[in-house]
């Protein structure tokens, strides 16, 4: 079969696959949120489950019988071993906090960050009877371990519960960002394509990769200022768009406003005076909803994907 074939036939799998597993979507960002430092790691970990969950289904021969579980292991997995060859050392609590009275779950829910200082398995056991309200059966299940060890990690989780770290400062905002949104408010697609390096990446994040400024300027480029007519049309799009820098947490980020909403968070890598790689989070909805309340701006949301 041609590379072309197989290409399209993987990706009629793939849409499959989201048809079925992305209404679980809200329930794992936010399971990837308490995991994860930002709402930036979090989708990221969301993504990579959503693509080990593809590959996985292609593998088996039945379904899980409990896919939102299922997805929360995967998930799961994939955070412990990547915390594990990070070589994270969690910071101890000091021992007179030992006993401390846990958080309220609804103070957790709100705080992202609330729980950095667990253990991966703390932090995944904590979250998963917490918030998701999992019995320990289910829990031990998830993370491929016993009820008595999920009873330690919850022990020991639930005493060191500690106020989010505070945010990093503000760094000062590359060049490179105010040309490229000089450019996109100006409609010039090849100024703004002229940023790019010539190995830069644009992407949709689990949806489109562009490899290259020729493949961005006659793709996501080209529709973005241009339009996309029977879309824009679907969605509610107010043309033309514009683009601005904000700092969030410490790190300048471009919002992309359609009318008088956010409608797309993006988020992009400077080398020197050009762009190195763009991933703009327009169809990732609980993204763009905690960062852009975090920064006190109307948006709407996308949903998931463009089809």
């Amino acid at each position: 079969m041609s590379e072309p074939a197989l290409g399209d036939s993987v990706q009629r799998s793939w849409h499959r696959f989201l048809d079925v597993y992305e209404p679980l979507r809200p329930d794992l960002y936010r399971y990837c949120r308490y995991l994860s430092r930002s709402p930036w790691d979090a989708e990221d970990l969301a993504q990579d489950t959503l693509a080990r969950a593809f590959v996985t289904v292609g593998c088996t021969a039945e379904p899980p019988a409990n896919p939102r579980a299922w997805l929360f292991r995967v998930a799961s997995n994939l955070w412990i071993n990547r915390a594990k060859r990070d070589r994270e050392v969690p910071t101890e609590a000091p021992e007179g906090d030992a006993a401390a009275t846990p958080e309220p779950r609804a103070t957790r829910e709100a705080a992202g960050t609330l729980l950095v200082r667990l253990s991966p398995q703390e932090r995944a056991a904590v979250v998963l009877k917490d918030v998701f309200d999992l019995t320990l059966d289910e829990i031990a299940e998830t993370l491929a371990t016993s009820i008595g060890a999920i009873k330690a990690a919850l022990h020991r989780g639930r005493g060191k519960l500690a106020a989010p770290e505070p945010d990093e400062p503000a760094v000062p905002v590359p060049a490179a960002l105010d040309a490229f949104c000089d450019a996109f408010n100006a409609r010039d697609l090849d100024r703004l394509t002229a940023l790019l390096l010539d190995t830069a990446i644009v992407e949709f994040p689990g949806l489109i990769v562009e490899h290259g400024p020729a493949a961005a300027r006659d793709g996501s480029f080209r529709g973005t200022l241009l339009g996309c007519e029977v879309n824009d049309r679907r969605i509610g799009l107010v043309w033309p768009p514009r683009c601005e820098v904000r700092v969030h947490r410490g790190e300048p980020v471009l919002l992309w406003w359609w009318g008088g909403e956010v409608r797309s968070v993006v988020r992009v890598v400077v080398d020197g005076d050009h762009i190195a790689s763009v991933r703009n989070y327009f169809h990732a909805p609980e993204l763009l909803t905690e960062v852009c309340r975090e920064l006190g701006v109307p948006f709407r949301t996308n949903g998931h994907h463009y089809w």
